[in-house]
Order: structure tokens, then sequence, then C-alpha cells
């Protein structure tokens, strides 16, 4: 029988199990083999009850992971109910439907047992380098040309590895060590998450952790429904129009606020692409959810009862809620953007609140060089396949600037050029803030990267392009501009496209040139001082805050306020 649990008690077992989730997601940091994992964080980890709810996450790992996994360990317990688990069990997929939205996002489920009885669930995920196919591309057509697909299935047995399935995996991806290694590493990782939960359990004296489950699933709920519950009622559109792959994509969100809940409907969204920018709806959700609880109540814990509070819907056959088979790699490029498409609903019903418009999609560099993909022929030159994770700059906010080269929503870490160049042949001979790339405003908004980088064996190699404002830019918000677009190029002059693989010539170096995040309010009305500062920070050229902002500055940089004072009443 569960045992009741009083309210001090309640508050220092939910700290305890905080440290629990943060100490299994550390554990896959730091065994993990992949760049990913270890230098980025792109993960997720949590416990969860015997009906699958998601009772506590770690703060490392990515919303896209975390809110997809917390609904993926139902899909787990139907096809294998608690009942038929064992001790030592162990569950695996990337089912892009069922797991984390594509196919190089492995899920591990394990099963907590305490004096023989089943009392928890742990699950985690990441991102591994390889899955076979077309692998890190955006071009495929259909799941089938992705990769390995894994149902849901045992990785374990009763404490007993599947070797069959890791043969399989093996025999599937560029980089065995690697994938495999990342494998062994989301064992470890929800195995340190059971230690520490028995050790947990044990201390309390507690049987099950149904009485404590349930109060923190209630208390998350009705914190959620007491702040939804303070907002204007109503509905609210917005629209938003990016590059796309084969055409320009439009996202359409209506945001309702109806008593206690949020409704998000995506009708009037693009419909599927043939290439995969396509999202499964687990990812649409995530990062829906997530975009509407950052804005909303940051403060309040995630799990299972702060998601039921927004309801989340797009038609099927469309581009985010794409059905199998379709190819769904890039799911990411899609939805990243979200987050932005419901701010512009939202600061129809709060304004002031939400900040303008930012790069949001990734600009990872997907690098590589191999046979019959960048024009390498015989075995001398070294083949490499790393993606390295980077980002242009975030929207303004109300009464911020905006962050720059700072991903959001995603919240992955930069991978140090340092680890890339150990790893592989490339030379980072460039990464820099890209002047001017901010969009102008009261707040200015986040600045983009330049990156430039070749081949130190002076050879072919490739990226796997896939980013977004390369040709509709991040727009600012009430009386701010836009940022800066993306751009891709070789230092000899040419232009490269923003999606699909794209060749770097030998002895050529490639060029990356990150968007920056649009600018929040008036940029006449930013202070001047403010203006001078960027310029002399080297943020803005001084021709860029006379035009964008009005500011006259002398031949020290300093604000001369009478010529400032002219410039900005013609206007």
């Amino acid at each position: 029988m569960s045992k009741m649990i009083g309210e001090i008690e309640i508050q220092i077992l939910w700290n305890r199990l905080l440290s629990v989730v943060e100490e299994q997601a550390q554990t896959l940091v730091r065994t993990a083999f992949s760049t990913a994992a270890r230098e980025a964080g792109d993960i997720s980890a949590g416990v969860f009850d015997m009906k699958g709810r998601m009772l506590a996450q770690a703060v490392t790992g990515t919303p896209g992971h975390i809110n997809s996994m917390a609904r993926s360990v139902v899909h787990f317990l139907d096809a294998f109910p608690a009942e038929t688990l064992k001790d030592g069990d162990i569950l695996i997929t990337n089912d892009p439907w069922k797991g984390t939205g594509h196919l190089f996002d492995l899920t591990v489920v394990t099963p907590v047992f305490l004096d023989g009885r089943p009392v928890a669930l742990f699950a985690c995920t990441t991102h591994v380098v390889d899955i076979g196919g077309l692998g890190v591309s955006a071009e495929g057509r259909q799941i089938y040309h992705e990769g390995l697909y894994i149902p849901l299935m045992h990785l374990a047995r009763e404490g007993r590895m599947n070797e069959d399935l890791l043969g399989i995996v093996r025999a599937n991806v560029r980089e065995p060590v690697q994938v495999v290694g990342d494998i062994y590493a989301l064992v470890a990782c929800n195995e340190t998450g059971g230690i520490r939960l028995r050790e947990m359990m044990r201390e309390f004296n507690l049987v099950d952790l149904d009485h404590l489950g349930e109060e923190i699933i209630a208390r998350s709920r009705r914190a959620m429904a007491e702040i939804i519950a303070k907002l204007p009622q109503g509905s609210w559109t917005a629209r938003m129009t990016i590059d796309g792959f084969e055409a320009p994509v439009t996202l359409v969100a209506t945001l309702t606020i109806a008593g206690d809940r949020v409704l998000v409907d995506y009708t009037g969204t693009s419909g599927l692409s043939r290439y995969a920018i396509n999202c499964p709806m687990c990812y649409t959700e995530a990062y829906t959810s997530f975009g509407v609880k950052a804005a909303l109540a940051p403060w309040i814990p995630n799990n299972t009862g702060t998601l039921d509070a927004v309801i989340v819907t797009a038609p099927e056959n469309t581009i985010l809620n794409a059905p199998h088979p379709a190819a769904v790699y890039a799911r990411s490029v899609m939805g990243h953007m979200l987050p932005d498409v419901v701010y512009g609903c939202l600061d129809q019903a709060l304004p002031d609140t939400v900040p303008a418009e930012g790069t949001s999609s990734l600009w990872n560099l997907s690098l590589l060089a191999g046979h019959g993909l960048t024009g390498m022929e015989g075995s001398a030159v070294r083949a490499f396949n790393v993606t390295t994770f980077h980002s242009g700059g975030a929207g303004a906010r109300p009464r911020q600037d905006g962050l720059s080269a700072t991903p959001f929503p995603s919240g992955v870490r930069n991978v140090p050029i340092e680890i890339t160049e150990a790893i592989t042949p490339l030379v980072v001979w460039r990464k820099e803030l890209r002047r001017g790339s901010g969009g102008p405003g009261r707040q200015r908004g986040g600045l983009g990267q330049r990156m430039e980088i070749a081949n130190r064996d002076g050879a072919a190699f490739g990226i796997q392009a896939r980013f977004e404002r390369g040709v509709y830019p991040a727009r600012g918000r009430s009386g701010g501009e836009a940022g800066a677009k993306g751009r891709l190029s070789l230092a000899t002059g040419a232009s490269l496209a923003i999606k699909g693989l794209q060749v770097i010539p030998a002895g050529d170096r490639l060029i990356v040139e990150m968007p920056g995040g649009g600018g929040y309010g008036d940029p006449f009305m930013r202070d001047p001082a403010l203006v001078a500062r960027d310029v002399r920070y080297g943020l803005i050229e001084a021709d860029q805050a006379e035009a964008e902002y009005g500011v006259i500055l002398t031949a020290e940089g300093e604000v001369n306020a009478a010529a400032t004072h002219r410039r900005r009443a013609i206007r």
C-alpha cells in the first residue's frame, strides 16, 4: 500500500528526485561517445510512473527530446505491459512516431524494481552520429531512405544484451564504435537513475511512488490551471513563412485560451514536403508546449501535469503532422520554428511579453567526406562524419537585447571547435560574431556567427545543409526590424544552397554566415549610448548606427547629441 507523505517530506522527495534525474542525465553525458551528447547535451532523461507518466525531467537536455520522450513511454507500455517486464529488461526504439521524431534519436526505457516489484521507469534519449541510409541529409523522400528503423523491442532481457540487434546496428551505420558506444551510455544512464531511486525509496521507507507521483502531477496541473485562468480568454491567429526546401512553407497557428487550458491548432499550415523537413506530431507537440510554457509559466516543473495543460492539433498530411512513411530526418527545421509562431499569437493576447523572432532553427554543421559523397578517390584521403552544433542570434526581448549565437528554443550547447579539429581533418580558421546581423530595434536582435572552415588535408569535403532564414529572415516585433539572412558560400566567392549536400572543392574554404534575431521596438527609440557602445564593441558598423538608429557619432566614437537629435527629428 502506498505510504501517505507529509508536506515537508514531499518537498524533500521532489528535490531528491530532481537530483536523481540530473545524475541520470550526467551519466549519459559523461559516458557518451558522440559529440551530440558529450559536448552539446542533445539528450533527455527522466523518471516515469508505472502508467508511463513523466514525474520529473533532468535540466540537462533539449525540449524536443524531453517533451516528446514524455509521451513516448506509454507506447512502450502498450507493447510491453508492466506486468510482463522483468528485472534487467531494457527496451529501445527509434520509431519517429513513437519516440522523438526521427531515426537518429534512440530512446531507451528501463523498468526499476524494488524488492521484486516494478516501481518506476527511467527513459533517456540521445541523438547518435549516424543510423545508416542517406545519413544526416534532408534529401530523403521516405523514411526508408533515412536509415535503420528499430521498432519497439528489447535491448536486453533480464540483464542479457540483445547481441543480434547490436550486430545489425554495427552492420548498418558508418560509425559503429560511436553508435554502439552511445547505446551502452543510454543503458548506463537509466541504470544510474535506478540505483539512486532505490536508495531514495529505501531511505524514506517508500514501497512505491504512487502517492508522490500523484502529488507531483496534480500540483503541476493545478499551477498551470491557475496561471491560464488569469489570462485573457479567446483565440488569436498568426502565420509565418519560412524557406522550406522545394518551396516556401507557411506555418499557421490559432491559439485559444479557454478556461484552464491552452489549445494550439495548426490548420492552414502547408502540406507535406517531398523532402525530409516533415515533422511527426510528437515533435510538433513537444516544441509547441515548450513555447507556451516558456512564455507563461517557466517556473512550474515540467512533467505530465504541466504538459496536459497544452493541447496541440494539426491536420494530418500537413508538414506538422506527417504520417508514416514520410521522410522526417530534418524535422527540427520545422519544430524549432513553432515557438515563434505561437509567440505571434501570444503577442496579440499579451502585448510586450514575448520576444521577436530568432534564428530558431539550429545552424548545425554536418560536415563529411567519403567516397561517392565528395568525389574522393582511393583510400589515401581521410573519410569523416561529424556534426558540430551552432546557432544564429535569438530575437530581442521586450526589455532586453536578443542573445547572440544562442540557440532558442532547442537549448543545446555549442560544440567547441577544438573538439571538431581533434576528431576530423577540419580547421576552423574563423569563428566570430557576425557584425551588424542583429535586427535593429529599441532592443537589438542577437547576432549570428561567421565561421570559415577548411580541410587541412587540402581535399574536398561536404556539408549536409538543412538551414532556415536564408530567404525569409527573423522578423522584428512592435516596430523592430528583421535580422540578417543566413548564407553559405565559398571563399572563392560562389554561393551555396542552404539545403542539401554541398561540396567544398579541394583547396577552397566554406564560409558560414548565420542569421541574426529580429529587433524589438522602434530602432530610433534605442538609447544612443547603447548604439555607441555597440559600435565600440564591434557589434554594428558606424554607418548602421546612423542609417538604422539615427545616431551620429564623433570621430572619437562618442554620441554627437545635437546631430543625433536633428537626424531623429527628421524622421
